[in-house]
Parts: structure tokens; C-alpha cells; sequence
């Protein structure tokens, strides 16, 4: 079976990769599991940008097809923020991320502090990238409505999760079982677009 690297490091992320592409005709590896030092800087303006860089980089160290993906919480009141800095909102760097998870979500709750339910929409944004060695590129995006809690809820996922609650549902992303969030989440949007492609090139079809 022909290998596909997933550029991340992440490894809640990864998960979610190998659930949402099974059976999509490629082994998923990381470059850590080949032994490849993978850190690219995240220099773009967009999320399209930011994936296209790391899944290039991915590909060029490897010699292997590369998916990658950004995502990040879009905010109303806040702006927009954090946006394309979710992973590295209000403090930190690529190398040293440095607040946990849930300080983060703390540091949003923060923010938004007496914001009164009507103005606390927000939405999961997503773009994947898939490049191959000579430099083809393919994308995907995804959206996921909701809008932000007042306190963290859930033991699932990973990142703003616990402070995300679903369009229409009343739960956080969180309190979903991981099939319930593959099934309806930005990134699960985006890799079932994505799916179609690696079919296709796992069929011979280079150009997917």
C-alpha cells in the first residue's frame, strides 16, 4: 500500500486523520514515525497558505504525497480571533507553544466575559492541503458553526473543544462522541471532500 504523510505533529489531530481517511488507500505515516525532523513556520496569511507550506515541506523531506491541514476558532465578538493563531493564541511560538490546551480556552472565556449569548457566535474553520513530491496541490475546506460556552464542558477532543458548542445541539464538541464530531466537524468536512481525491490517486491516478 502507498504511504501518505500526515504533517503534524499533533497528535489528537492525527487520530482524527485516521479515522476520518480509513480505507482511503494509503498508509498514514508522520514524518516522525520516518525519522524526519518536521517543523516548517507557519508564515502564511490564510489557512490555505499556512496548510500548503507544511504539506510542501512534508512532501519535499520525504519524497512522499503530503496532507496537511489548518484550522483554527473564528470568534464574532472577538474579531475573528484567534483565527489562523489558534494553536499560539495570546502567548507562544511554534517551537514553544507555550500555554496548555485549557489555559487557552481560559484566556477566550476571558475575554468574553459578560458577552451575552446572542453574541458569542463562533465557527471552526478548516483547510487541508494535499501535495505530491513534483509539486501537484489539491484543497479542501470545511466550516462548523457553533458558538462559545461559558465554561469548558466535555472530556473529548483536543484544542478549543471543551468551549465549543454545536450548532442546534447544546452540547460542546467536547460532550460528542467522536463519531457524532467526524461526521459533522470543519476538518471531518474537509477530508471527506479530500477522500475523493486520494481514492483516485491511490488508483493510479496521479493528477487525483
Amino acid at each position: 500500500m502507498r504511504r501518505l504523510v500526515i504533517a503534524t505533529n499533533n497528535e489528537g489531530k492525527l487520530r482524527e486523520f485516521e479515522r476520518l481517511l480509513d480505507g482511503c488507500g494509503f498508509e498514514l505515516v508522520t514524518p516522525r514515525q520516518l525519522g524526519v525532523a518536521f517543523d516548517p513556520e507557519e508564515k502564511g496569511s490564510s489557512y490555505e497558505e499556512n496548510a500548503t507550506i507544511k504539506a510542501l515541506e512534508a512532501a519535499r523531506l520525504t519524497g512522499l504525497p503530503a496532507l496537511a491541514d489548518d484550522s483554527g476558532l473564528e470568534i464574532d465578538e472577538l474579531g475573528g480571533r484567534p483565527g489562523i493563531f489558534s494553536a499560539r493564541y495570546a502567548g507562544g511560538d511554534r517551537t514553544d507553544p507555550g500555554l496548555s490546551e485549557m489555559e487557552r480556552c481560559r484566556i477566550v472565556l476571558t475575554e468574553l466575559v459578560g458577552v451575552p449569548e446572542e453574541r458569542r457566535g463562533a465557527r471552526f474553520r478548516c483547510v487541508v492541503v494535499l501535495a505530491t513530491p513534483r509539486g501537484d496541490l489539491h484543497s479542501a475546506d470545511g466550516q462548523w458553526e457553533g458558538r462559545i460556552a461559558h465554561e469548558p464542558r466535555g472530556e473529548h477532543g483536543f484544542g478549543y473543544d471543551p468551549i465549543f458548542i454545536v450548532a442546534d445541539s447544546g452540547l460542546t464538541s467536547a460532550e460528542l462522541t467522536r463519531s457524532q464530531k467526524d461526521m459533522i466537524s470543519h476538518r471531518g468536512q474537509a477530508l471527506t471532500k479530500m477522500r475523493e481525491v486520494l481514492r483516485k490517486m491511490a488508483d493510479g491516478d496521479p493528477s487525483g
